[in-house]
């Protein structure tokens, strides 16, 4: 084999091995699910007065730790995490 045959062989064999490729995955509607999911819990933004409001004292309260501040309120069904005095998640206990 020439210099030449084995020179573009090695290029076009790199060309082939650069070329990249990608899918897209279609999930559907995934806000019905989220809306499924977060229905009977706080939902982000809400206030601790307002959480407490609608959903009655919390079982049980671990205070604010770290920085920033995160807190966690103990329901029976779900546990509910706060920034400052704001909810940024609320989780389903199983």
């Amino acid at each position: 084999m020439s210099k030449f045959k084995a020179f573009a062989l090695i290029v076009a064999a790199s060309a082939f091995a650069t070329i990249a490729h990608a899918e897209t995955l279609q999930m559907g509607d995934t806000g019905n699910a989220a809306r499924f999911e977060q229905a009977g819990k706080p939902t982000r933004g809400m206030s601790q007065a307002s959480v407490e409001a609608e959903y009655g004292p919390p079982q049980s309260n671990q205070s604010a730790v770290g920085d920033p501040p995160i807190a966690r309120w103990e329901y029976a069904n779900f546990v509910v995490f706060f920034e400052y005095d704001r909810v940024i998640h609320a989780v389903t206990k199983r």
